[in-house]
């Protein structure tokens, strides 16, 4: 079994080792390097290609978001999973922006940052439970001034419920078992969402949802 590949990038070297034995105590994980600074770590994954990277936003010299927007430049397959103290609302939209996977506090638990790194392999989006109530904040202040919706207005009913559930992380069969469709039915309506939307991955979906409040909880 191949093993996810992780780079773990933080500038306290307590936390970055903490972080590090944790994930190498996992058997479908392998940490492949560490770096302190945003510029190391920039440096480290053009020779290591880890698959996620676990980055930290405040750091000297180049800072975790400015990392991360290079590294997506390099390889856009690349999976980052910011990792922050700060439950800001700021930063998580930065970190979306800059083409991170994911939104993990450090004060997370366990489980949750392991379910980020497999969640985020998987090509998904990973965001830590608290921070959702700031995303359907924003969604209902744009909605109320009607900001950001021309797009979206233009996908019929069924594909805005479809794009809706993609965003929650369900399967085209899932999905398919929940609206009483045909499996073949679900897929040429995402098909036909992607066109509409000039999108083409089910990440890519998932992070126009979150960039556009359209996620249900």
């Amino acid at each position: 079994m191949s093993r996810i590949r992780v780079l773990v990038v933080d500038d306290h070297t307590l936390i970055r080792q903490g972080i590090v034995g944790l994930l190498e105590s996992q058997p479908d994980i392998e940490v492949v390097g560490q770096a302190g600074t945003g510029r190391e770590a920039v440096a480290s994954f053009a020779t290591i290609s880890p698959d996620v990277v676990l980055m930290d936003i405040a750091m000297p010299g180049i800072n975790g978001l400015t990392a991360t927007r290079e590294m997506k430049e390099r390889r856009p397959d690349v999976r980052v999973l910011v990792l922050t103290i700060h439950d800001r609302e700021d930063y998580l939209f930065q970190a979306l922006r800059a083409g991170a996977s994911g939104y993990v506090l450090k004060g997370a638990d366990v489980q949750d940052l392991l379910a980020a790194v497999r969640t985020a392999y998987r090509g998904e989006i990973y965001l830590y439970p608290s921070v959702t109530s700031t995303l359907v904040a924003d969604y209902l202040r744009r909605a109320r001034g009607g900001q950001d919706r021309a797009i979206y207005d233009g996908l019929s009913d069924r594909e805005r419920e479809i794009l809706h559930l993609i965003a929650q992380g369900k399967t085209s069969p899932e999905i398919a078992a929940e609206l009483f469709l045909s499996p073949h039915t679900v897929q040429s309506h995402r098909d036909h969402i992607m066109t509409k939307l000039d999108l083409h991955s089910k990440a890519a979906l998932i992070k126009y949802a979150i960039a556009k409040g359209l996620i249900e909880l």
